[in-house]
């Protein structure tokens, strides 16, 4: 963990900033939402294209405070809420007014027998009454800016209670105020430690024990300005409390424990804004497996959506996944706190050689970049290192040098190379006198650099001085437990500042009126139904997207002639409204090159067909196209975030291999070529034994045309595949050999 300092927060923290030459960001953004009088704008298909960003300043900080069915009664579950509720107003500056409907007093405050009798307008009200429906309508001629609602009894226990949830959500959107919960907890309430300097992190959790770690940050000297413990996300969701903490200036990170998106495209606008103030984003998503997925809609009562679209969603708009409560809080704290690194050079620096060999596999496994120190380097480290030593990096100092003075001279001379962004020093074990001097050398030499440092402390007691005072006691160093948690935090904090540093948001390019090419495909479209590939490759051809030559012929004559006019040799295929996989039922022939084939191959379509009970709206004579990579490019409808598109290899092997990479649109073209790299079978693409290289630049025109469809004909499209998609050598394109359509 990163260690603390004490001080005043905000002007100490802008006055480091601006001496680095940064600009620390404000509550307002060149790309801020819209103002409540303006509209907000939307895509092509209606969506927003902006976060709706609510200002929860006096959800956090208000003035004045309302406790609905407040209590000073001993044993009472009310009254140890009220008591903390109490404790926290007079923390933040507020007036609190408990309302009970038969007490006159509740610890010594005036009680308010109901809502109407409350003396001022305020601006939060705490529910403690276990069905908050009547209270809401009551909130509702008060002006009220916020409530939060603790009763459980929800959407999280099935269906008759999110029909409750629902009837609360209606009633919160008729009173105009915002609603935390319901089944919420105390959370947003805890007592945040005010000596501690430095950007903070902001947690936002769907379960509020989840949390938990990261709240216990504070304790070693990590800022925490936030929490936000969604519940069941009736009104007020994680998208929300993304949006705003994104906003805020003291905020460095924002750690999320995600069980259920509520809405996909209000996280992905949150994420987007998040990104383009350079705020990282660490989340814990639950639901990777069929069991955490069942759990979490047991637990919130929403949808967890398809996580492979889900993870690939996070990724395309910076949102660094993890997979732990510990690695939240690791990650969380090294983007919270580390400066923009200067450079993505790791070097692993260590007292024994086995220790850094073992952290470089790990590292460089995890795709981390160890660059090996220049010959010059290496020279000047031999000047404190003995010569048989390894400094090329890993460097192995062989222990003596961290006991005496040339100890901080190799520290320094590795940081001083131009070619190192972080300096990773694991320690396997105390070992002193070497392992404190080490730990304060790093320290101090933090101190003096803007580069990231460093260090595992790997000893299982943890109470050693050069671990509790020295190295949690320093700012300036990272320090970590274990080597997975060091490796995913600084590989995070180097990918985040690789894609903020290049992220243009893809809803400042989002089409907002349709083209000419979907006035084109409107009349093709077939509600609830089906279309057959001679449609579907219609409803291509629209979109600008290349199929083969090909004619629709209903008769053994007029394909001859479609033949001829095609050119042999030529493929048949039966097309019809009802028809998924052809070849399985034998309705695709290949490489006809004369009359009689073709009239043989037309009278065995038509028979099987018949005998399948198959209707049929012609068959199709095509151009056949051999030489290529076969590819799959695809729509389909998520839960969560609508259309999405998706490409991978084709042809047989997008069911053996399941290699596919996904996206939701928008997104531009860095987004498209970002896909294919992902592919475990990109190297096809770039041509193996002899293929030439494919036209790479031809498919992902394909793909952004297929994403302009889908953001066109949104719910009117169910489902397209394209499979395959013959991707020809560069500079002859790519071809939609088959097509499959189906309309919502």
């Amino acid at each position: 963990m990163l260690g603390s300092t004490h001080g005043t927060l905000t002007t100490d923290f802008r006055a480091r900033v601006e001496a680095c030459g940064e600009t620390p960001r404000t509550a307002v953004h060149s790309s801020a939402a819209p103002s409540a009088d303006d509209a907000i704008p939307v895509d092509v298909s209606g969506r927003p294209l902006h976060a709706d960003v609510p200002d929860l300043d006096r959800f956090f900080r208000p003035e004045s405070v309302a406790v609905i069915g407040a209590s000073d009664a001993e044993g009472r579950p009310n009254t140890g809420i009220t008591r903390q509720l109490i404790a926290w107003a007079d923390r933040v500056g507020a007036r609190i007014h408990p309302v009970h409907p038969t007490r006159p007093t509740v610890f010594g405050l005036a009680c308010h027998a109901s809502v109407a009798d409350l003396p001022e307008q305020v601006d939060l009200a705490v529910l403690l009454v276990s069905d908050p429906l009547p209270v809401i309508e009551e909130l509702a001629d008060t002006k009220v800016k916020f409530a939060v609602a603790f009763a459980s009894g929800f959407a999280e226990t099935g269906g008759a209670g999110a029909a409750a949830q629902e009837r609360l959500a209606a009633a919160v959107r008729r009173s105009g105020l915002r609603l935390l919960g319901p089944n919420t907890n105390l959370n947003a309430f805890e007592e945040f430690r005010d000596d501690l300097d430095g950007p903070a992190i902001a947690l936002i959790t769907q379960s509020g024990h989840q949390g938990r770690p990261v709240y216990t940050l504070q304790e070693l000297g990590i800022r925490l300005s936030h929490w936000a413990p969604t519940g069941n996300e009736a009104d007020l969701e994680t998208s929300d409390f993304i949006s705003y903490f994104a906003e805020q200036p003291e905020v460095g990170a924002i750690a999320c424990y995600v069980e259920g998106l509520k809405d996909g495209r209000s996280f992905l606008l949150a994420a987007d804004r998040a990104a383009r103030n350079g705020v990282p984003v660490v989340a814990v998503k639950v639901g990777r497996t069929e069991a955490g997925a069942r759990m979490a809609a047991s637990h919130t009562g929403k949808l967890t959506g398809a996580d492979t679209v889900v993870d690939a969603a996070m990724r395309q708009f910076g949102v660094i996944r993890v997979d732990g409560l510990d690695e939240l809080q690791d990650t969380a704290a090294l983007l919270a706190r580390a400066r923009r690194p200067e450079a993505d050079g790791v070097v692993v620096y260590s007292i024994s050689g086995g220790t850094g060999a073992h952290f470089s596999d790990l590292a460089t496994e995890a795709g981390l970049t160890l660059p090996t120190l220049s010959q010059a380097k290496q020279d000047e480290l031999h000047q404190w290192i003995p010569p048989y030593l390894n400094v090329a990096n890993p460097v192995d100092n062989g222990g003596h040098p961290v006991g005496d003075w040339r100890g901080r001279k190799i520290i320094d001379a590795i940081l001083a190379d131009p070619s190192v962004g972080v300096l990773i020093c694991p320690i396997t074990g105390p070992f002193p006198p070497m392992s404190d001097k080490l730990a304060q050398d790093l320290v101090d030499a933090a101190e003096q650099t803007d580069k990231l440092i460093c260090v595992i402390w790997g000893s299982p007691v943890g109470t050693e001085d050069a671990y509790r005072t020295t190295l949690l006691g320093s700012s300036r160093v990272a320090t970590f437990r274990t080597f997975g948690n060091c490796i995913t935090a600084v590989r995070a904090y180097l990918g985040h500042h690789r894609f903020t540093a290049r992220y243009r948001s893809p809803f400042e390019d989002a089409p907002r009126t349709p083209s000419p090419s979907y006035r084109k495909a409107q009349p093709l479209m077939r509600p609830g139904q089906q279309l057959s590939e001679h449609a579907a490759k219609q409803l291509l051809r629209a979109y600008g997207i290349r199929v083969p030559r090909e004619q629709l012929v209903t008769s053994a004559a007029a394909a001859v002639r479609a033949a001829g006019l095609v050119g042999y040799p030529v493929v048949m295929k039966a097309s019809g409204p009802q028809l998924g996989h052809k070849t399985e039922l034998g309705l695709v022939k290949i490489g006809l090159t004369s009359a009689s084939q073709i009239r043989d191959a037309y009278r065995e379509l038509t028979d099987i067909a018949r005998y399948e009970n198959v209707p049929l709206d012609g068959i199709l004579v095509c151009q056949m196209v051999e030489r290529g990579v076969e590819m799959v490019v695809g729509v389909t409808q998520d839960d969560l975030f609508g259309p999405t598109v998706t490409v991978g290899l084709g042809g047989v092997l997008v069911e053996v291999l399941h290699d596919a990479a996904v996206r939701v649109p928008p997104f531009g073209e860095d987004q498209a070529r970002a896909m294919l790299t992902e592919l475990r079978g990109h190297a096809l693409l770039e041509g193996v034994r002899g293929a030439p290289p494919a036209d790479v630049d031809a498919l992902v025109e394909v793909v952004l045309r297929i994403q302009r469809m889908a953001l066109e004909l949104g719910d009117e499209l169910s489902e397209l595949d394209i499979n395959p998609l013959m991707v020809l050598p560069r500079g002859q394109g790519a071809v939609a050999l088959d097509a499959l359509a189906i309309c919502r």
